[in-house]
C-alpha cells in the first residue's frame, strides 16, 4: 500500500522482558479503504525485520469501488499481503498479475526497485479485509533484482481450538516457503480458546489483533492496539475472550537503523533523494506496470523543503 511516512530512523529493538507494551494503531486511508497503522510508531519503529504494518479494512466493496491503489514505487524492502476476506488484484512491473485471496500470500521483493499497483478484481463483492506488511531488506540483499512469489497454501498447525499459520519463517519446527532475508517469523493465529504459543527467546515480538479480543500478560488487546512483548521469552499464553483472530511478527533485532520515507527504505537521505528522482523522472528504475489506475506521485522528501 501506499502513503507518505515521515523521516523515520529506528535502532535495534530493546528487550523489555516480562510485560507488555501496548500502544494505539493510527488511523489513516489507502486507496479509498480505511487502514489501522500499527507499524511505524513513534515508540516503536520496527520489530525485528517488520517496518511497517497496515490492517485494511473490515469493509464492504463493489466490483467497481474497492481496493484501488495506483502504480507506485518501492525500494529496500518486502510486501507482504495477506488477506482474511474478500480477493483483491496484484499487478506489478516485472510482469506479474496475481489474484489473491484469503489463505494466500503474496510477498514482493523490491531491491533496488520495483512498482506495483493494488486493485479490485472488478467481479468481487463482499467484504474485504486483510493486512500488509513491509520488511526491511539487509544489506546484503537490499540492492539486489526485484522479484515476486504467490503462495496459495501455507504450513499450518492446530493446537486445542487455534489454527496457526506460518506465513513466513520457522515456527515451531514448520518453516514456510516463502522468501526471508532475515531471521524472523510471521504467523496468523486463529484463536478459540487459551493457548501457549511457543517462541524463539533471541527474537523481539509483537501482536496485532485484526478481530475479536485476546487478553496477554493480564492485558487485553482488541482491533487497533498494537502489542509489542520485547525478548527472552520462550512462549506466550495468550486467551482468547472470543473468536478472534491475530497477527505475530518476530525477528532478531534489525542489524541497522534505517530510514524510511514514503515508499522507500533506505540508509540515508541520499539513497531516498536519489529515488525519488527515480521516480518523478520515469527514468526505467521502478519500471511501469500494466494498470488502468493513475500513476501515484509525491512532492519531494520534506527536508529538501516539501
Amino acid at each position: 500500500m501506499q502513503d507518505r511516512e515521515d523521516d523515520l530512523m529506528s535502532s535495534a529493538g530493546e528487550s523489555t522482558g516480562r510485560g507488555i507494551e501496548v500502544g494505539d494503531s493510527r488511523e489513516a486511508t489507502v486507496g479509498g479503504i480505511r487502514v489501522r497503522r500499527a507499524l511505524p510508531r513513534r515508540a516503536r519503529r520496527t520489530v525485528g525485520a517488520w517496518c511497517f504494518a497496515d490492517h485494511m479494512g473490515p469493509v464492504s466493496v463493489t466490483s467497481e469501488d474497492g481496493l484501488n491503489v495506483g502504480p507506485h514505487p518501492h525500494m529496500g524492502l518486502q510486501t507482504v499481503t495477506w488477506l482474511i476476506e474478500g480477493e483483491a488484484l496484484h499487478r506489478d512491473s516485472l510482469g506479474s498479475q496475481q489474484l489473491i485471496a484469503p489463505g494466500q500470500l503474496n510477498l514482493m521483493t523490491a531491491g533496488e526497485g520495483v512498482s506495483h499497483a493494488e486493485e479490485s478484481t472488478r467481479s468481487y463483492e463482499g467484504a474485504l479485509e486483510g493486512i500488509q506488511l513491509w520488511i526491511a531488506q539487509p544489506e546484503d540483499t537490499r540492492h539486489g533484482p526485484p522479484a515476486f512469489e504467490h503462495h496459495p497454501d501455507l504450513p499450518k498447525l492446530a493446537i486445542s481450538q487455534c489454527v496457526m499459520t506460518v506465513l513466513i519463517g520457522d515456527f515451531n519446527g514448520i518453516s514456510s516457503p516463502a522468501r526471508h532475508d532475515t531471521d524472523l517469523v510471521g504467523v496468523d493465529l486463529a484463536l478459540r480458546s487459551r493457548i501457549e504459543v511457543p517462541l524463539t527467546p533471541k527474537f523481539e515480538h509483537a501482536l496485532i489483533v485484526l478481530e475479536g479480543a485476546i487478553r496477554v500478560d493480564e492485558t487485553t488487546l482488541v482491533p487497533g492496539k498494537f502489542g509489542y512483548l520485547g525478548a527472552n521469552r520462550d512462549a506466550l499464553v495468550i486467551e482468547s475472550l472470543e473468536p478472534s483472530r491475530a497477527i505475530m511478527l518476530g525477528g532478531e533485532p534489525f542489524e541497522s537503523p534505517i530510514l524510511m520515507w514514503w515508499n522507500f527504505v533506505g540508509r540515508t537521505r541520499e539513497e531516498i533523494d536519489e529515488a525519488h528522482r527515480s521516480w518523478q523522472s520515469d527514468d526505467g528504475r521502478f519500471g511501469s506496470v500494466a494498470s488502468d489506475l493513475a500513476r501515484i506521485e509525491t512532492g519531494p522528501p520534506y527536508w529538501n523543503g516539501f
